[in-house]
């Protein structure tokens, strides 16, 4: 275990003396005044870790949440994904304790108490928080780094059903803290989101992929290959929106997404239906050339919204790769072409802009449209993750991020559009290096 933990009273006086604002001018992408409110932030966390657990050495932590920037409905097609961590996240303040117990405190939920001893997954913890911190301690322990007692208290920004992937960031984070304590952080930030995975997958009850976890834990924007899900490989690529003069935000349609789940299943179960007419278990294994010489079969057979939707996973699985190498490549501009392009083709293609058969409510498509209207010919945009209900993605001009927010917020509601930016850097304690270094 570090020993380089800090009082309370000293850890505040570092956040109130600027000591640590070069890291959150990394985690949240701004500098100077505007950097008050999250220094008071982590004042609020350290003194509520203090009322509820005791003044003792601590330490700070945080993960983010995550955006997904390429790939609608590609990864479980064992397709290709772009993900970026954002400037939204969950702070901790924590430390080891000297009873066999892990107690979470997160802000306005109940605390969670599990032994660190007892690791075997129960049915009436699935779907909760705790079954996730005892699938994270059991996977630890199996890899031969047994967690011990820790307490811990949360801070979230990371909004709850924003699609902004709010239980991969706790995951990710008490993996984090695993790690650190425990481990002497022996796990990379990957290995850490394979460990989230496995509890959310084996004890929180969610058969989810790689992609959130892995955004959260590498920050950044990554592109995931998932051609093996056992073992994707994945590139980061940094990109700081602020120097290309834009803003992302993310636009909580206001949709609900209850009565939806057959909706949902029926994308992925559809494009299957498509693959095992060509003989494969998924899209990615089949050649598209097969597909299209064999069309009026797997029309006959799967019925033509499941060939539309093979189409999308093509051109999408395809146009990540267009994605990835235009980021990499500086060229911003044919990036934003190829999110519009993808917004079009999940409309299009993948029809899952509205739910079916429901012409009353519709949503995302209104909050499409409107993005079409504020951005005028500019930016980009297009349906954030399952689509139905839930969000929409935008590239905004920083000179118009303000009047677009209003515009926004104005008919969806007060608070429904979220400007964010790509964080910099991973889940990490942010201790590190504090002497200056930060």
């Amino acid at each position: 275990m570090k020993n380089n933990f800090l009082l309370a009273s000293d850890a505040k006086h570092r956040v109130l003396t600027c000591v640590f604002d070069r890291k959150l001018e990394q985690y949240y992408g701004v500098s100077g005044n505007a950097l008050a409110p999250y220094r008071q932030r982590l004042i609020r966390a350290i003194d509520r870790f203090t009322e509820v657990f005791g003044d003792r050495p601590l330490r700070i932590f945080s993960a983010s949440g995550r955006t997904e920037l390429g790939g609608n409905h590609t990864d479980h097609q064992c397709g290709r994904v772009l993900a970026g961590g954002i400037s939204l996240d969950m702070i901790a303040v924590a430390a080891p304790n000297d009873a066999p117990e892990i107690e979470i405190c997160s802000e306005g939920f109940p605390t969670v108490r599990i032994s660190p001893a007892d690791t075997e997954a129960r049915t009436e913890e699935c779907g909760s928080s705790a079954a996730l911190v005892r699938g994270i301690t059991a996977r630890f322990a199996e890899l031969g780094k047994p967690v011990q007692g820790f307490s811990a208290y949360l801070i979230s920004d990371v909004p709850n059903g924003s699609g902004l992937s709010s239980s991969a960031a706790f995951e990710v984070l008490i993996g984090t803290i695993c790690n650190d304590f425990f481990a002497d952080s022996a796990f990379s930030p990957a290995e850490i989101a394979t460990i989230a995975q496995y509890a959310e997958n084996i004890y929180f009850g969610k058969p989810c992929g790689l992609m959130d976890q892995m955004a959260c834990a590498l920050g950044g924007v990554s592109a995931i290959d998932f051609a093996d899900p056992a073992a994707p490989k994945w590139e980061q690529i940094r990109l700081n929106l602020a120097k290309e003069g834009y803003a992302l935000c993310i636009i909580d349609s206001g949709a609900d997404h209850a009565d939806l789940t057959d909706a949902y299943a029926a994308v992925p179960a559809e494009m299957k239906s498509v693959a095992v007419m060509l003989g494969k278990r998924t899209l990615r294994e089949t050649d598209e050339y097969a597909f299209w010489n064999k069309l009026q079969e797997i029309r006959s057979a799967c019925g033509d919204r499941a060939v539309m939707r093979a189409i999308h996973f093509y051109h999408e699985n395809a146009r990540v790769s267009d994605q990835t190498d235009a980021l990499r490549n500086g060229r911003f501009e044919e990036f934003l072409r190829l999110v519009n392009a993808s917004g079009r083709s999940s409309e299009t293609y993948l029809q899952n802009i509205t739910p079916p058969g429901n012409s009353r409510h519709q949503a995302v498509a209104i909050a499409l449209a409107l993005c079409e209207r504020l951005l005028d010919g500019q930016g980009a945009y297009r349906v954030h993750g399952g689509g139905f209900a839930g969000t929409v993605q935008a590239y905004v001009p920083l000179t118009k991020a303000e009047t677009f927010r209003l515009g926004i917020d104005r008919v969806l509601g007060k608070g429904a559009c979220h400007i964010l930016q790509i964080r910099a850097c991973g889940a990490e304690a942010l201790w590190e290096n504090q002497e200056g270094a930060e």
